[in-house]
C-alpha cells in the first residue's frame, strides 16, 4: 500500500500514469497433461500493472526480502514476456526510501564485504 500512496497515486493525479492494474495475473507456464493427468499452470500475480501516459508498460513487485520461488517466477516472467520491464522495488529509510530490489541488495553486499 505504501508504493501505492507514494508512487502510484502521485503520478496518476499528474496524468503520468494513466493505467494502474493491482494483482493482475499471468500464466507463466501454460497447464498441460502428464501420463493423463492435467499439470496446473505456473502463475504469477503481479503487484502492479502501470500504463504510462507515453504507452509504456511496466510490472512492479514490492518485495521485502525475495524467497526461491519468488526468484523463479521473476526469470519465467523475464522468459515469457520479454517486451514487458518487470522490476522489483523495496523501500529502505536508511538508503533513501524507494530502491530497485536488486540495487539494495548490491549495497547491502559491498557493505557486508568492508
Amino acid at each position: 500500500m505504501r508504493y501505492y500512496v507514494e508512487m502510484v497515486l502521485p503520478k496518476m493525479a499528474s496524468g503520468e500514469i494513466i493505467e494502474c492494474v493491482l494483482q493482475k495475473p499471468y500464466i507463466l507456464q501454460e497447464k498441460f497433461i502428464r501420463e493423463g493427468k492435467t499439470v496446473q499452470p505456473i502463475k504469477y500475480m503481479a503487484d502492479f500493472y502501470l500504463r504510462f501516459r507515453d504507452g509504456k508498460e511496466l510490472v512492479v513487485d514490492v518485495k521485502g526480502m525475495a524467497d526461491t520461488a519468488a526468484k523463479i517466477k521473476r526469470k519465467l516472467f523475464w522468459f515469457k514476456y520479454p517486451d514487458i520491464p518487470y522490476i522489483w522495488v523495496t523501500h529502505s529509510k536508511k538508503h533513501g526510501g524507494w530502491l530497485l530490489y536488486d540495487e539494495l541488495q548490491s549495497i547491502r553486499r559491498r557493505k557486508k564485504r568492508k
